[in-house]
């Protein structure tokens, strides 16, 4: 997986929208090879709904270099991830991260996410996608530079951008916190919030190598301008 998910972070219990806490977890890197991980028996809460259906499949576009800005920092940008459990809706913050908005409105825009899986998903942790090829290490062909700050740190329903370790090295990999992630703050670039729908990232599939069954896709990602 990108680099969130190779790490160590503080869990706790997503199963619907009161987080309850549990011990650390660490998630392995997409280039583990157990056969037996400790995420890949977990399962989807008992009170989730099963996926309403399924949806097309990846477009693997790439683009030779970032889109131009086009979105209006003035503007108040909503973007719902319907999902195949169900639709969340992150309110988009271009004061914070300009460059991560611009590049998440203009993907959901080319239809870029419909058909990608949550490639990762620690309950408690994160919920990771962005990827087509759905392994964790895809992107549309070009990087983001680093928008981070400290105003606003990994809490529960906080967006923000995958990356590596090396610089500006974002690109269409984005992740949910469905728990408070300290170890992130300042590290990551946060471009967003879970304003509804954090029940819906406690019910997506776990999954946190290539040998765990398929994450859960998303249908479509519509942007609302206002």
């Amino acid at each position: 997986m990108t680099a969130v998910l190779a790490l160590t972070v503080a869990c706790s219990s997503s199963g619907g929208d009161n987080a309850t806490t549990t011990p650390q977890a660490t998630a392995p890197s997409s280039t583990a090879t157990q056969s037996s991980s400790p995420m890949a028996t977990a399962t989807v809460p008992s009170n989730c709904p099963a996926p309403i259906s399924d949806a097309t499949q990846p477009n693997m576009k790439t683009y030779a270099a970032a889109p131009v800005i086009t979105i209006d920092p003035s503007k108040t940008y909503t973007a719902t991830v319907k999902t195949v459990r169900g639709d969340i809706t992150i309110k988009l913050r271009p004061d914070l991260a300009l460059y991560a908005v611009n590049s998440f409105v203009f993907l959901a825009n080319e239809g870029y996410f419909n058909g990608v899986t949550f490639s990762g998903v620690i309950p408690g942790g994160v919920a990771q996608t962005g990827d087509p090829t759905g392994k964790g290490t895809g992107g549309p062909g070009y990087t983001l530079p680093n928008e981070y700050t400290t105003s606003v740190p990994f809490t529960r329903g906080v967006v923000g951008m995958a990356s590596k370790s090396a610089p500006n090295s974002a690109g269409s990999q984005w992740f949910i916190a469905s728990g408070p992630l300290p170890n992130l703050t300042g590290l990551k670039t946060v471009f967003g919030v879970v304003t509804d729908g954090m029940t819906v990232v406690g019910c997506l599939t776990p999954r946190s190598n290539s040998t765990d069954p398929p994450g859960d896709k998303i249908i479509s990602v519509t942007i609302n301008e206002q």
